[in-house]
């Protein structure tokens, strides 16, 4: 079993001579930064001059630039998307980075797929919740904490580790416990689900949709009970609550039946085939590669499939439920 740690295994004490710097106020930045702070913290931000900053600053921190920040913590994280990163790391962290320094990362893709290669001298960790930002700060504030994959890729100090902990209790994640994996594991993993998982259920949904559609029932009706019902997340939801067989006893038993005896004809070997196919780019770094290329080339692809998509039939069909419902 892979290692967990707990809050008795974290000493925010390791981090109270230490300023840190959190670097974007997102999704993420923002929840992060919050709960530092009320762990008694010391923590500063750095942002561009945009809406980011004026929340930051409604917050009550003093924002700083993203290199004043660099300049001035000791712990940096680094809470911005994952493509803009490495330009930014370059330009704007790299140059004021100290032997002694911690660098944070919230995702182990740009370290794992050499995107960004740290000198020596710093300690590499990271603390990647699995939970959006709103969760991360609403579960700190409930008391209650969430689960998070960490990592130390490297160990300058000889005391990544504790400073890992100490981040991750900072931010609320080892009131539940949180797991350590490699960088390249929890960038796989990530890949995966939005990759191998979600555009599989994605054309079931579309399928089932059409399979609807096409047999004759209204298109209001067969967005109503697929999507805007709401009953497959709140299903999903109860699995992430519960487990996946136990949310079960939350159905009826014509449900249940109907489900279960069903399940076995959609066991097609060809599905599993794909995901591994998937899961083989993205482990090879072929996936990052392509998608560092597209982004040089100015996003063509990226643009041409949002366009398709845009044209796709159940954009139309979304627009006329929710009209009929009168939803925005």
């Amino acid at each position: 079993m892979t290692k967990m740690y707990y809050d008795q295994d974290a000493d925010l004490g390791f981090l109270s001579d230490k300023t840190i710097g959190v670097i974007g106020y997102g999704n993420q930045g923002r929840a992060q930064a919050l709960n530092l702070r009320d762990s008694g913290l010391k923590v500063i931000v750095g942002v561009r001059a945009d809406e980011t900053q004026q929340q930051a600053v409604s917050d009550g921190f003093g924002t700083l630039s993203i290199e004043e920040a660099a300049k001035g913590a000791q712990v940096l994280l680094l809470l911005i998307p994952d493509e803009v990163m490495p330009g930014v790391f370059e330009s704007e962290v790299r140059p004021w980075l100290s032997r002694g320094n911690a660098l944070c990362f919230a995702s182990g893709y740009n370290v794992a797929f050499k995107l960004i290669e740290p000198p020596g001298g710093v300690d590499v960790v990271m603390v990647a919740p699995r939970m959006i930002g709103a969760g991360v700060r609403q579960r700190y504030l409930e008391g209650k904490g969430f689960p998070s994959f960490i990592g130390v890729e490297q160990d300058a100090s000889g005391d990544a580790l504790k400073a890992t902990l100490a981040i991750a209790k900072g931010i609320g994640s080892t009131r539940s416990g949180v797991m350590l994996l490699t960088f390249a594991q929890e960038a796989e993993l990530d890949l995966f689900t939005e990759q191998g998982f979600g555009p599989a259920f994605g054309q079931v949904l579309l399928a089932a949709i059409q399979t609807l559609i096409d047999a004759g029932y209204p298109v209001e009706a067969v967005m109503t009970e697929l999507i805007l019902s709401g009953e497959f997340a709140y299903s999903m939801q109860k699995i992430a609550e519960m487990g996946f067989f136990p949310q079960m006893e939350l159905h009826s038993h014509t449900s249940q039946y109907g489900s279960m005896t069903r399940s076995v004809r959609y066991m097609n070997p060809q599905i599993a085939q794909t995901m591994q196919e998937v899961l083989e780019e993205i482990r090879s770094g072929a996936f990052a590669r392509e998608w560092e290329a597209e982004q040089k080339a100015g996003l063509p692809v990226f643009n041409q499939i949002k366009e398709m998509r845009n044209e796709h039939p159940i954009a139309e069909w979304d627009r006329v439920t929710r009209e009929a419902f009168h939803l925005g």
